[in-house]
């Protein structure tokens, strides 16, 4: 376990895109989107039935929620909206946030203030009347974290929804890339909520998508729950519509090992994991040229 080399990789990443659903050496469950659209209103419906199915029963919905990707907000709302819905007894865990390089909460305007921007998409355009109560929205922060974790601790978790990163973190649990602190597998499946240095791929890799690629204006630190707490739900359904960053970590998890390198592989042992792409995140360079030579082979 472990090491990913180049010549796994372009055995991966050759597969054209349209031939991953159903793929024979898939390891992780895979739905293939068209669009940011068609994504969007899949997550909305998928939440709220679950969360009606819950309530139907009288019992709480217990979830880890994501800051992203965006196209699933308004979808959201506005089925909860006009399917009164009811979120009173929905207990939302903020999967990370922020920080910045003294460890501190960023304004609420930031852009990568994940907390503002929830309120504004999530939260705010959804009536009174059904709206989640200020007591069940946990969110995460330097000083929350023992609290946090006391409250996941309760009582098991529903539903886990989220993305990936260019390394295949979940929420922030990034490829630690410290030379003296190498994870395993084992450090990497048994993470827990954390402050944390962000890596510089990953600030490259927000700052490129946000900041035409200045990565000054990137807060390099974030609080995140660990890989434990995120794979304790029932259910884990991760999405990505963000395009060619995304697509070699899919591809990992997919079909790799359990890899340090790529947190997303652990989906693999999970009961009732499914990833879900767009297109544009599903398609590789290398699936559109498998006639590339790269010496790998």
């Amino acid at each position: 376990m472990g090491f990913i080399t180049r010549e796994q990789l372009y055995k991966w990443c050759s597969v054209p895109y349209d031939q991953l659903e159903g793929h024979p050496d898939l390891k992780v469950a895979f739905r293939l989107c068209e669009d940011s659209g068609e994504m969007g209103r899949l997550m909305a419906r998928e939440l709220v039935d679950e969360i009606a199915l819950h309530n139907a029963d009288g019992e709480p919905t217990r979830a880890i929620i994501p800051c992203g990707p965006a196209c699933w907000y308004k979808p959201f709302t506005a089925l909860v909206n006009e399917e009164r819905v009811s979120l009173r007894s929905l207990v939302v865990f903020h999967m990370d946030e922020c920080l910045d390089w003294q460890g501190r909460e960023l304004p609420r305007r930031h852009p990568y203030c994940f907390r503002g921007f929830m309120e504004d998409q999530f939260y705010d355009p959804v009536d009174d009347e059904l709206a989640v109560p200020e007591k069940s929205r946990f969110w995460l922060t330097p000083g929350t974290v023992d609290a946090v974790r006391d409250e996941i601790s309760r009582a098991r978790l529903d539903i886990t929804y989220g993305g990936w990163g260019q390394d295949g973190h979940i929420a922030y649990n990034q490829a630690r890339r410290h030379p003296y602190s190498n994870l395993t597998i084992d450090d990497i499946r048994n993470s827990t909520i954390r402050v944390q240095d962000n890596n510089w791929d990953t600030i490259l890799a927000l700052a490129q998508r946000t900041f035409g690629a200045a990565y000054q204006f990137v807060p390099p630190m974030s609080v995140t729950l660990g890989v434990k707490e995120c794979l304790s739900a029932k259910k884990v359904r991760l999405f990505s519509d963000t395009g060619a960053w995304k697509a070699t970590a899919l591809r990992v998890a997919l079909f790799g090992p359990l890899a340090p390198e790529y947190p997303i592989t652990l989906l693999q042992e999970h009961p009732d994991a499914l990833l879900t792409a767009t297109v544009e995140t599903a398609r590789h360079p290398l699936g559109e040229h498998p006639e590339w030579d790269l010496g790998v082979g």
